[in-house]
């Protein structure tokens, strides 16, 4: 039986030193690992275990510093239970935007957000705007200064867009999970952009409204998280389905697609811009008003709950009096 204990021991310590991505290939340390669990029980097969951990360059007791304020390296692992448990929680709670982010990022690596870099490269403004590392806050917008422009200038359409909806630029959370220093920016940058690709196409931050951005966002940076959110449109209610498949979808997807990398738009430089002008350059245009239509279905609704109350006392009156 003392044989089958050790095999017992052994395949736990090797299951172990897999989960946590120790090269367990070489035959040495399996040589090594195997006496010492013949020799002495398994005692010093544990203590093999942690001096392995203790000199690999990165497991999950030996992480390696950050490589940026508040990077917090992960290995593949680690990631891949994020990824999912974020994913799967998000979907079931878009309004958290801590998970959303989360998704976004352990998705994003390492070939999602290189090839949005990539693009950045490609491009002279992208360029500069990796340079010169912007950050958008309320702050660093002057949002007072942005009340006084015309409302036809991004600025102007953009802080109408912030008033309508309640939003603050400020409660952008930082990239945390990406290793590159450069593509964590990327990240932080489409992150904190986002509201301006709201103002742009005029889309509201209700359900229906982000699930269509997000379309729209999937066809112009490829980001797997974008393109997961648009699986939310069947938590949409039956007419938001089908308007968005009939108008919102096939907006999202050709605007996306045909539209220019708005990953490169210097917003701090286009304030004073012209809003058409903008969405002419840069090949977008804007969808129907989705708050205005259901500002006007949620009249006609309340509308509709009217008359049936009135035609129902009125029904109560003329019982009473016969």
């Amino acid at each position: 039986m003392k044989p089958l204990s050790h095999l017992v021991r052994l395949g736990s310590l090797l299951a172990g030193l897999e989960l946590l991505e120790v090269p367990v290939a070489d035959l040495h340390v399996a040589v090594v690992v195997v006496h010492a669990l013949c020799e002495t029980g398994g005692g010093a097969g544990a203590v093999v275990l942690l001096g392995l951990l203790r000199n690999r360059s990165f497991s999950v007791l030996n992480r390696p510093p950050p490589n940026y304020p508040g990077h917090v390296p992960l290995t593949r692992l680690e990631k891949a239970a994020m990824a999912v448990g974020s994913g799967v929680m998000s979907f079931l709670n878009p309004w958290r935007g801590d998970l959303i982010a989360i998704f976004g990022e352990t998705t994003a690596s390492p070939y999602f957000i290189e090839r949005l870099r990539r693009a950045m490269l490609s491009s002279p403004t992208g360029r500069r705007i990796l340079r010169d590392r912007p950050r958008i806050t309320s702050e660093s917008l002057n949002l007072p200064y942005l009340r006084t422009l015309p409302k036809n200038t991004v600025g102007g359409t953009y802080v109408a867009w912030l008033d309508r909806e309640g939003v603050s630029p400020d409660t952008r959370t930082s990239v945390r999970y990406i290793d590159d220093e450069e593509c964590a920016y990327v990240m932080q940058r489409y992150r904190e952009s986002h509201d301006f690709y709201h103002a742009l196409t005029g889309l509201p931050v209700v359900r229906e409204g982000e699930v269509a951005l997000k379309a729209f966002e999937f066809a112009n940076t490829v980001l797997p998280m974008t393109g997961m959110s648009v699986f939310s449109v069947t938590t949409l209610k039956p007419a938001e389905r089908k308007r968005f498949w009939r108008v919102y979808g096939p907006w999202a997807l050709k605007n996306g697609l045909r539209g220019q990398e708005v990953i490169n738009v210097y917003w701090e430089e286009e304030m004073e811009t012209d809003v058409d002008e903008l969405r002419r350059r840069l090949g977008i245009e804007q969808p129907p008003d989705l708050r205005d239509i259901r500002n006007r279905e949620k009249e006609e609704r309340r509308q509709r709950k009217l008359q049936q109350e009135q035609q129902q006392q009125q029904a109560t009156v003329f019982l009473l009096v016969v």
